[in-house]
């Protein structure tokens, strides 16, 4: 905001263009020129606030499946959501890290270069307490990690590399795999330690546990798709993956359902007495012969006919026939 001129300036303003001692031309050619900015060469601005705003819809969209899927295996809720973005170098993002650390390598195939995710301490901890049995509550006092719960870390890491397929997809089709974790951040020198790098910040919630995951992208890496990286070109990539693609997927997922199937050789009503005091060897008459149909079901549902027999020493059946839900009616 610009200074404000009190009531004095202003009047003595007013006198001095009265009396011909300001000049309005020249105060007019003065503001119409071009500002001169400073521009610091050590930290160039190569990534835009349209490519920052870009990422951040990408990593919500991250985070929404982390908060999905992470509670398959900590069985307890998760909420992950985007905090901040920003452009650092990439020696000022190695110097903020506590030591020891969580950090996981991914080279972002099949772009030349990789990228860094970082979980912070408490974060980490309070995972592996729940992994392990626990409540999931951090330490009160950081150590090193054993390598038993990096075996740990390395799994759930894994997972969360795989879940970034999808939010990228929509700019690029990547394949990104987990080379290695890291704990000690002078291990973990990606590129030069001048390097602009885009930062996004997420904020993570275990339980009562608050933390964050900060996603280090280098420019070097996504320098190839960098003009991908508006909203106007990932919105109508989206919009049309998802005319596309949308039922092929969703037949695909459902191909992969489970259904429990179950034969129902036949029926028989007997005593309570009776069923109490059956034994190894007992025989029960049913309603249907063996060769008889017999009926399958799909869940709850009377889906097809079937005949008994064998099949490599297993019990099988043949389908005969499908019902079909007008013949219900």
């Amino acid at each position: 905001m610009g200074e404000v001129l009190s009531q004095e300036e202003i009047d003595s303003l007013l006198s001095a263009l009265s009396s011909g001692e300001v000049d309005v031309e020249e105060m007019q050619n003065n503001t119409n020129e071009k500002q001169v900015k400073n521009y610091d060469f050590k930290r160039p601005a190569k990534f835009s606030k349209e490519h920052l705003r870009t990422l951040e819809l990408i990593f919500e969209h991250y985070g929404r499946l982390v908060s999905t899927n992470l509670p398959v295996y900590l069985r307890k809720n998760v909420q992950v959501n985007v905090a901040s973005s920003e452009t650092v170098t990439f020696s000022e993002f190695t110097n903020a890290l506590s030591n020891p650390v969580v950090l996981g390598i991914i080279n972002f195939q099949p772009l030349s270069g990789n990228i860094i995710c970082e979980i912070t301490s408490n974060v980490a901890y309070a995972i592996l307490d729940r992994m392990l049995g626990g409540q999931g509550t951090p330490l009160e006092k950081l150590r090193d990690y054993s390598e038993i719960e990096l075996g740990i870390l390395d799994k759930i890491m894994t997972m969360c590399t795989q879940l970034l397929r999808e939010p990228w997809k929509n700019v690029i089709d990547i394949s990104p795999i987990l080379e290695r974790i890291e704990t000690n951040p002078q291990f973990a020198q990606i590129i030069a330690p001048n390097e602009m790098i885009a930062i996004v910040t997420m904020n993570i919630t275990l339980g009562d546990v608050e933390g964050f995951m900060n996603i280090c992208i280098p420019f070097v890496t996504i320098e190839d798709i960098i003009d991908n990286l508006n909203t106007k070109f990932w919105f109508t990539t989206m919009i049309n993956n998802d005319e596309e693609d949308h039922a092929e997927q969703l037949e695909a997922l459902l191909r992969k359902v489970d259904v429990p199937i179950r034969a129902v050789l036949g029926k028989s009503k007997i005593q309570v007495s009776d069923f109490l005091g059956l034994q190894i060897g007992d025989i029960i008459r049913l309603d249907r012969g063996p060769d008889k149909e017999m009926e399958l079901y799909v869940g709850n549902i009377r889906k097809f006919a079937a005949m008994p027999g064998t099949e490599r020493d297993k019990y099988a059946v043949r389908v005969t026939q499908v019902f079909r839900e007008e013949d219900e009616e």
